[in-house]
């Protein structure tokens, strides 16, 4: 069984290279993902695909992690590095987030975010 550290790793990975089924492999069935573009959260793998899909039709994000740490109350905090450009190549964000992940079951079960 994987760490919640190396899941946290390949989602990342995957998610950059826009391979969503690895990125829904690391998801619990009934995840709950913050649509950070539009608010409220994509709710289990049809929802949080279909987000992405239309989305990565939009916009460019890019995101690494550069720590992973347990919170007291056994979420995990990610802060990473984001970079989100248009589709013509224009800067939209760049800088810190926080991604706060519930795991459970081994899978991660919801994605908030902060920020920094």
């Amino acid at each position: 069984m994987d760490t919640p550290q190396t899941l946290i790793r390949q989602a990342y990975a995957a998610f950059n290279a826009r391979d969503i089924p690895t990125v829904l492999a690391t998801l619990h069935p009934q995840v709950r993902w913050s649509r950070a573009w539009e608010g409220d959260y994509a709710t289990g793998h049809d929802e949080v695909r279909t987000y992405w899909q239309r989305q990565w039709q939009e916009l460019d994000p890019h995101v690494e992690p550069t720590t992973i740490r347990e919170l007291p109350d056994g979420r995990l905090e990610v802060t990473v590095q984001q970079l989100v450009k248009d589709m013509q190549g224009k800067l939209i964000f760049e800088g810190l987030v926080k991604h706060l992940y519930t795991v459970e079951d081994g899978l991660l079960r919801q994605m908030d975010i902060e920020q920094v």
